[in-house]
């Protein structure tokens, strides 16, 4: 694999929690910890949703977005995800990476300082070049969707 610079601010507030980092070798997807108060967690009610800080900024090559995804293992044990998942991290951004989570669960779930949250991917961007007509090639799918094909 090829890695991709990119520059990381550790944000006052985040000076002793870890920068995003890989759990296996292989691993996609860097983990993100919540940068919030030690004294203070954030209780997110069943149906409530908050914006969590990270304690990073980032700095993106141009051509290139960051993805914010769910942590598996919290969607699956506590219905804990990242709202508009994938959240999206433009290359011209410069603030603080916050995720927004919600809590689809049944129950109260508290997120601590330091804890992983969610998942952060580096992907590259293709620009679109729009190009209007007045009728697009057929295919044999055509116009259906929303299990058109079978299933569900």
């Amino acid at each position: 694999m090829t890695a991709i610079p990119v520059r990381v601010m550790r944000l006052d507030h985040a000076r002793e929690l870890s920068l995003p980092a890989y759990a296996s070798v292989l691993a996609a997807g860097a983990d993100l910890v919540a940068a919030v108060n030690e004294d203070d967690p954030v209780v997110l009610a069943p149906g409530a949703r908050s914006a969590i800080p990270t304690g990073i900024a980032i700095e993106l090559p141009p051509e290139y977005e960051a993805q914010i995804r769910p942590r598996s293992g919290l969607a699956l044990k506590h219905g804990i995800t990242v709202l508009n998942s994938p959240g999206t991290i433009d290359a011209d951004y410069r603030g603080e990476i916050r995720v927004l989570l919600v809590n689809l669960g049944e129950r109260e779930f508290v997120i601590r300082r330091g804890e992983r949250i969610a998942q952060i991917i580096v992907a590259p961007v293709n620009r679109i070049e729009w190009r209007e007509v007045a009728a697009l090639a057929t295919s044999s799918r055509g116009a259906g969707g929303f299990g058109s094909t079978g299933g569900i």
